[in-house]
C-alpha cells in the first residue's frame, strides 16, 4: 500500500491560506458572523480539517486578527512611507469600502474588547503595533520598544475613530469630509 505523502510546507500553506481567509472574511462580516464551517468552506477544505491546524475558533481568530494587521502594518502604514502618504491611504474612501482589505481595528476593534482572552490579547498587541508604527512615523529613530508619544495616541485614535465615523454615516459625501478633515488634522 502507498501512503501520499504531502510535500514540505503544504501544512504551513493550508494553515495561512486558512488564516488569510479568516481575516478577510471576519473583517467583512464581523467577529460572530462567522462560523469555522463556513470559513473553512471558503477555503476549499473540510470542517473536520480545521482542527489539525488550530486548537479552537479563538487561535484562528487572534491570529487571523494579527494577520490582518500585518497586511496594514505593510499596506497604509509601511515603514517607508511618509505620515501624510500613510494618512492618505488610510482615511481614504477605498479603505472605507473595502474593510476586508484594511485595518482590523477600523473593521473589529470595537468588539475586540468581547471577546475571551486569546482574541483580547492580539488586539492589544496589534493597537501597541498601530501606535508604534504611528509613533515612528512622528519621530524617525526612536528607541525600539519607547512609550509613543501623546501625538501618536492622539493621531492613532483620529485614524482608526475617522475610519469607523465614517462607515457609519451613511451617506458619502459626509463619510469624505469626515476622512478628508482627520487627513488635514
Amino acid at each position: 500500500m502507498t501512503v501520499m505523502r504531502y510535500p514540505d510546507g503544504h501544512k504551513e500553506a493550508v494553515r495561512e491560506k486558512i488564516v488569510r481567509v479568516a481575516s478577510e472574511a471576519l473583517r467583512r462580516h464581523g467577529l460572530e458572523a462567522v462560523s469555522i464551517p463556513a470559513l473553512m468552506k471558503q477555503a476549499g477544505l473540510t470542517h473536520g480539517g480545521f482542527y489539525a491546524h488550530f486548537k479552537n475558533r479563538d487561535e484562528l481568530v487572534a491570529e487571523a486578527v494579527r494577520a490582518a494587521a500585518d497586511e496594514t502594518g505593510g499596506g497604509a502604514l509601511a515603514p517607508e512611507l511618509s505620515l501624510a502618504e500613510s494618512l492618505r491611504r488610510y482615511l481614504s474612501m477605498g479603505h472605507l469600502e473595502h474593510r476586508e482589505e484594511g485595518c482590523v481595528l477600523a473593521a473589529l476593534g470595537t468588539d475586540g474588547a468581547r471577546q475571551r482572552a486569546p482574541v483580547r490579547r492580539a488586539f492589544a498587541e496589534v493597537a501597541r503595533g498601530f501606535l508604534a508604527r504611528i509613533d515612528a512615523k512622528l519621530r524617525p529613530g526612536r528607541a525600539e520598544g519607547a512609550r509613543p508619544s501623546d501625538a501618536a495616541l492622539v493621531q492613532a485614535s483620529t485614524m482608526v475613530g475617522a475610519v469607523v465615523l465614517a462607515r457609519l454615516v451613511d451617506d458619502p459625501a459626509l463619510a469624505e469630509r469626515i476622512l478628508a478633515a482627520a487627513r488635514a488634522a
